[in-house]
């Protein structure tokens, strides 16, 4: 029975229902990462993003690597009436290809997870909101196109840090927010 189960692996259950963390790329070349990527797709139980996932638009991410290896990077969000520009900066755990971003309300965890560098990376983001924990895995892509194999090896991820289907935002490209511009491109 599940009361015969000791409290340490019912504890365990739950980290792993909370969602595993996937391993970092190996050798991750921070200099063939940087540049510009398209988030094409989204997976997370963020409570806040299952609510806004249908309206989301792709956004575009610009990522560039302090001389400590920190990562930053810039976001620019299409919103519905405007582009909403926001910058982070991760700074670098141990490893290549693993950040953790630390700001007052919250602490994120950020590993590169799988990238080819000049077409598809993945990444994963853990975050922790006061007692709030999420677990995020984002498509990014060079081009603003996503195979169906690509889209397919993402979705097979899904399970495997314990998230769902359902919880999946494929999003559509904006067009309205370029590059540099902050605001929408006639």
């Amino acid at each position: 029975t599940m009361a015969a189960l000791p409290s340490l692996a019912l504890a365990l259950l739950c980290l792993l229902q909370a969602g595993a963390e996937l391993p970092v790329q190996p050798g991750f070349d921070a200099e063939k990462f940087a540049g510009t990527w398209h988030i094409a797709a989204l997976v997370s139980n963020c409570s806040m993003f299952l609510k806004m996932k249908d309206g989301m638009k792709s956004s575009i991410t610009t990522i560039s690597f302090t001389p400590d290896g920190d990562l930053a990077m810039e976001l620019l969000w299409s919103l519905p009436d405007r582009c909403q520009k926001l910058e982070l900066l991760f700074q670098r755990r141990g490893q290549s290809g693993h950040y953790m971003g630390m700001s007052v309300e919250e602490k994120k965890d950020l590993r590169v997870v799988e990238t080819d560098y000049s077409h598809y990376a993945i990444m994963q983001e853990l975050q922790q909101n006061g007692q709030e924990s999420s677990t995020a895995l984002q498509l990014l892509t060079r081009g603003q196109d996503v195979t169906p194999q690509l889209l397919e090896k993402f979705k097979e991820l899904i399970p495997t840090v314990g998230l769902a289907e359902d919880m999946l935002a494929i999003l559509p490209e904006s067009g309205e927010c370029r590059e540099g511009t902050g605001r929408h491109a006639r």
